[in-house]
């Protein structure tokens, strides 16, 4: 922060200059009673978060204490009914996750997304909820962070018809994997602990995107080693070595996409790589460069489709490439 720090709290941000000490408050919520109060007592104090210098400004950050206070309330007082509310018949509580190798409450986050409605991404603290004494998902309650929406509450309520599966169940049907249960029973045999990380819950539109990585620790050492990343999407799920590639094969193109009316009833045809007789390797290698530049921009701009459409492509010139270096 070039020598100063940023203190969040509930409604004013502090800023303490590293170098000679000075104090600013900047008011985040200028409706607040008690900021109002002392406000009138120390007049020359506080300051509007507009005059905050625009490089605080990226690093302010919704206080995870404050909201996990405004969670744990809002898990009671979301019932608006008052025959509902005073019998309990709709609580919600924080979903239950494995963390190493022991089983606890799930914690607020934070994370990069697009909330529904929005055009771009923005920077949450998010925390899911699940029925009180059930482990399917019911809502997930956001604090917004970027400037022009910070301090915004955002509640996410599934329809209650609709099952949605928890961190729990999850975690659950990643133990029931066989390839990787497996693996992870593996590795933790030859002297080596298998440590699961915290489950991110990641909102994408109407669904949910479940990531977990899975560390690997020896005996003799204090520092994890991350060994694998496991994405779970509706009924796909896949663990390998990085997160590229676990999505890549969660979102593969092989999935059946969503057709339009015009396609109902017309098989959609595989990707095939034709190959012209003659054609060389170094074209070949050339044509597979460009395709996986292609699958990257895709990904980027999150086109899923797209990006899953280049790795079967490339996959097929990478076949290609393959019987023609045999041929040689």
């Amino acid at each position: 922060f070039y020598g100063k720090d940023v203190c969040a709290l509930c409604g004013v941000k502090v800023v303490v200059d590293a170098y000679d000490g000075t104090v600013d408050f900047y008011v985040s919520d200028a409706e607040d009673p008690i900021i109002r109060v002392f406000g009138k007592i120390f007049p020359e104090m506080f300051k509007s978060m507009a005059e905050l210098p625009e490089s605080l400004a990226s690093h302010v950050r919704y206080p995870v204490g404050f909201f996990d206070v405004q969670a744990a309330l809002f898990r009671a007082y979301h019932m608006t009914d008052p025959t509902v509310f005073y019998n309990k018949e709709d609580m919600w509580e924080a979903p239950r996750e494995i963390f190493g190798s022991q089983e606890q409450t799930m914690r607020s986050y934070y994370l990069i997304m697009k909330l529904p409605g929005e055009d771009t991404e923005e920077f949450i603290l998010l925390v899911p909820f699940v029925p009180t004494g059930k482990e399917n998902m019911i809502s997930w309650l956001a604090a917004r962070c970027d400037p022009e929406h910070y301090g915004k509450l955002l509640l996410y309520q599934f329809p209650k018809k609709k099952v949605i599966c928890g961190p729990g169940q999850i975690e659950a049907r990643i133990d029931q994997t066989p390839e990787i249960s497996e693996q992870l029973t593996l590795w933790s045999q030859a002297g080596s602990r298998v440590v699961r990380g915290n489950l991110l819950v990641i909102p994408i539109e109407d669904s949910l995107m479940y990531v977990e990585a899975v560390y690997l620790q020896a005996e003799s050492a204090q520092m994890p080693e991350l060994k694998r990343v496991i994405v779970v999407y509706e009924k796909r799920i896949a663990m390998e070595s990085t997160l590229e590639e676990a999505l890549a094969k969660v979102f593969s193109a092989k999935t059946p996409r969503r057709k339009n009316w015009s396609e109902q009833g017309r098989a959609e045809p595989r990707v095939q790589m034709v190959v012209p007789v003659g054609t060389s390797w170094e074209t070949l290698a050339t044509s597979a460069q460009a395709t996986y530049v292609q699958a990257i921009e895709a990904q980027k701009a999150g086109d899923w489709a797209g990006y899953g459409a280049a790795l079967e492509e490339l996959e097929a010139t990478l076949g290609a490439l393959t019987s023609a270096t045999e041929g040689e």
